[in-house]
């Protein structure tokens, strides 16, 4: 039976996550403590994402929640504090940003803020936290025409992959001479033991208590599982490896690894590690 080890919160989009031991689950993804997974994002000047893909000094950007407020540290930079609280809607400050073809309004930040980024990320930019009124939904194509809202991830509310899957892709690694990676390379929110390997891309859904979790889309890995975690820094790219079994025809050919979630039902429920979830399979 399945069972979830792992549930991992990304406050800002691109940066080091927190890991849990329990988490509330929203049509948008993970919450917690008032914190949605990708609330926040990093712009450059003209308001467009910056990701690991570029920067992956941005994966020693680690953040954590401390009574009110969101505490972001970074090698060699003081400690930043971010207020939970939303801002003033009436004195905000606002600015136009885009993620992939969405055009958004969102919260800017201060020039504090803005500084610390830069030096952090090593290039010119801002962070920005999005803002209620702004709508954001996922692909229909994937979600069943359902309206399925995201805030600042690449495109769906949550990420989960099987720790079997991994297992298999670093037998196949060694086999090549070559290290073990860990999960973080692959930033899911939800892993799960207990099922085969690759057995979430057959998944219908799973079931915990009231909580009913959908797969839809397969997820298309882009260059950042290369990036080191720990060191910020380009790694070994696992991405030769998967190339040779990973190819999926229901993307055009791209190279896929975990599957992209929605919530079904159990809107507002809490999610825990240890939780044994009941999986149905598409066939």
């Amino acid at each position: 039976m399945p069972i979830i080890t792992e549930l991992t919160l990304y406050p800002i989009k691109s940066c080091a996550g927190i890991a849990l031991r329990e988490a509330t689950v929203t049509p948008a993804g993970l919450s917690h403590d008032l914190i949605y997974d990708r609330e926040w994002m990093v712009v450059d000047g003209e308001g467009h994402f910056l990701t690991q893909r570029e920067h992956p000094r941005m994966a020693l950007i680690q953040p954590a929640i401390r009574g009110d407020m969101l505490v972001l540290r970074a090698p060699g930079m003081l400690q930043l504090e971010i207020a939970l609280d939303l801002p003033d809607p009436q004195h905000a400050k606002t600015l136009q940003v885009q993620v992939w073809d969405h055009i958004l309004t969102a919260y800017d930040c201060d020039p504090t803020t803005a500084a610390w980024f830069s030096n952090a990320v090593g290039t010119p930019c801002r962070l920005v936290r999005f803002h209620p009124d702004a709508k954001r939904l996922a692909n229909k194509k994937w979600t069943g025409d359902l309206d399925v809202p995201t805030l600042f991830a690449d495109g769906y509310p949550m990420l989960l992959i099987s720790t079997a899957s991994l297992d298999d892709l670093n037998r196949r690694l060694q086999a090549q001479g070559r290290s073990a990676i860990p999960m973080n390379r692959f930033r899911p929110n939800i892993v799960v033991d207990g099922i085969e390997a690759y057995e979430e891309d057959y998944a219908e859904s799973f079931d915990i208590g009231d909580i009913k979790l959908k797969p839809v889309k397969p997820c298309p890995r882009c260059p950042m599982p290369s990036v080191d975690q720990a060191s910020g820094e380009f790694g070994p790219d696992p991405m030769d490896i998967l190339q040779t079994y990973r190819a999926n025809p229901l993307v055009d050919g791209g190279i896929t690894f975990g599957m992209n979630i929605i919530l079904l039902a159990g809107d507002g429920q809490v999610l825990r590690v240890g939780d044994q979830a009941e999986l149905s399979l598409a066939f």
